[in-house]
């Protein structure tokens, strides 16, 4: 072929270029329309290639061509799609965190529509959260406030000649002590509580000992079901301190049908009979005691929504990270709780609420769900990752594509949240852990956050699936595109007596309960001295 064929083949190609892309454009948008940026690098890079082929080859090239353009456009556009998506959120954050002075009043105003039930409900609920600020009603006497001790319950004009009735609830102080020390020399108060409750999670850089200021006089028994050992001794304690403490015992009502088919003896004990009796138990409880493993212990402290009595949890299941107590000892372990002052540790728990895009106002009507260990998102039966946006008080974290995300307490770093990756903590480090499952990205590490935040977690509209949350393992909720998830911090964390004090338990469980850095040790084959 000659230079001025060669030439003329050119131009030609050119025309039949510059024709398919006008074509293209009229065809799609019914008329010509400005050429993009990336379109034009695109179509000027056909003229460009050699030609070396036939006009169909020419022709495939430039749709191939067209194809990458519209898929760089739609990826700009979904990037800033995603922008203003995440934006609008934030915005709506903000502004709920704006209203939170106004709490009360949202609540009235938003459940005016709800039925008498709901409302009482509600006025219960801003009473509990009442209770929990107000912490200033003070004695005079060096600045310390000062207990108000409960007079016996007097019998109303309504109540049934043959009622049980409970005497007053025994109140106590909360002591540290230097290094564990518990003698006198080295202890002042560093916090009380009205009427024996404990109302916040006060951290001290000491061992936090708690001091009965009158002896208890009630106790309730937490049995792991299903074990008829764990009966048996439920019996004999119940006997051993009914006999040599004169204790008011409380017990749920499947234990008490056991007990009572077992030994007509026990008919002292006493129990509830709907939930509203149960919402009132941290007022009659002085002391609880768990007899299972660390399941029996997330089970007791879900019955109280509120104040919890202290837990001394002896181990009688497989996991032992929650119950330090063992039960051969029960008399001189018991004995000790009741006439001495003794090691526990506040173990912070997470009260969660769920927002429904649904909702006209974004005011949970509900009572708050309540969890020891940690809430759980996951992607239940669905095949698409999870796809959670996520929110540190007006602060954007990230996005979690993956299969969930766990929102754990210290207390709950040693179980689902070790399990996925995340570190264990000390119970008394007060911190929230943020630990993603199985991350899409092997960037995303886990994360601990300090327990004054508020953690929002997102379903977006966008979202393939749906997600499941779940709390302490069980209660599944499902969550909706546009759906939400608010946790913090408790104001009502769990006392766990200790039986030696909270660090020495605390190793001692990693120890025996995951065999922490077990490993034989070097062998030592050199000289002799």
């Amino acid at each position: 072929m000659s230079a001025d064929e060669f030439a003329a083949a050119t131009e030609v190609c050119d025309e039949r270029i510059n024709l398919s892309v006008t074509t293209s454009h009229k065809t799609e948008n019914g008329d010509i329309t400005k050429v993009s940026s990336v379109e034009r690098a695109a179509y000027a890079f056909v003229p460009q290639t050699p030609i070396r082929s036939t006009d169909a080859h020419l022709e495939e090239f430039s749709e191939a061509m067209r194809t990458v353009a519209k898929t760089l456009r739609r990826v700009a556009e979904g990037k800033a799609a995603a922008q203003a998506e995440a934006a609008e959120w934030k915005r709506k954050y903000e502004l709920e965190v704006a209203s939170k002075e106004h709490k009360h009043h949202n609540v009235i105003k938003g459940c005016s529509n709800f039925g008498k039930d709901k409302l009482e409900q509600l006025t219960s609920q801003m009473a509990l959260e009442t209770a929990s600020i107000d912490q200033t009603s003070c004695c005079g006497n060096h600045g310390i406030c000062s207990h108000q001790i409960l007079q016996d319950e007097c019998p109303g004009p309504d109540r049934k000649p043959n009622e049980k009735t409970v005497g007053r609830k025994a109140p106590f102080r909360l002591l540290w002590g230097c290094d564990g020390d518990k003698n006198d020399q080295h202890k002042r108060d560093f916090v009380s509580f009205e009427k024996g409750d404990i109302k916040t999670a006060e951290r001290s850089n000491k061992q936090i000992l708690l001091k009965w200021e009158s002896p208890p006089q009630t106790v309730l028994f937490v049995t792991k079901p299903n074990s008829n050992s764990v009966l048996a001794l439920c019996a004999e304690m119940v006997r051993w301190l009914k006999e040599h403490n004169n204790m008011n015992v409380f017990v749920e009502p499947r234990v008490s049908k056991e007990l009572l088919t077992e030994d007509s003896y026990f008919n002292f004990v006493q129990t509830w009979n709907n939930d509203q009796e149960v919402k009132a138990l941290h007022t009659r409880v002085d002391l609880i005691v768990t007899l299972g493993g660390d399941g029996t212990v997330l089970w007791a402290a879900s019955l109280f929504k509120g104040p919890v009595p202290p837990v001394v949890a002896f181990s009688l299941g497989s996991l032992g990270f929650m119950t330090p107590f063992p039960s051969e000892q029960y008399r001189e372990c018991l004995g000790n709780v009741l006439k001495r002052p003794f090691s526990i540790t506040l173990r912070s728990r997470l009260q969660c609420h769920v927002v429904r895009d649904a909702a006209k106002d974004e005011v949970e009507t509900e009572e708050p769900i309540i969890v020891l260990n940690e809430v759980t998102i996951d992607r239940g039966m669905s095949s698409y990752l999870t796809y959670l946006e996520c929110y540190c008080d007006s602060s954007f974290v990230t996005c979690v594509q993956g299969d969930g995300l766990i929102i754990s307490t210290t207390s709950g770093s040693t179980a689902y949240s070790l399990a996925a990756g995340g570190s264990m903590v000390h119970p008394q480090v007060p911190g929230i852990l943020f630990t993603p499952i199985c991350p899409h990205s092997l960037s995303f590490r886990p994360l601990i956050l300090p327990e004054y935040v508020t953690l929002r977690v997102q379903v977006p509209f966008n979202s393939r699936g749906q997600a499941w949350a779940s709390f302490d393992g069980k209660g599944r909720i499902q969550l909706g595109p546009g759906d939400a998830l608010i946790c913090s911090i408790s104001p009502w964390p769990v006392p766990t007596a200790c039986l030696v004090d909270s660090t020495t338990d605390f190793l001692r469980s990693i120890h025996e309960g995951l065999h922490w850095n077990l490993r034989k040790s070097q062998s030592f084959d050199g000289p002799s001295a």
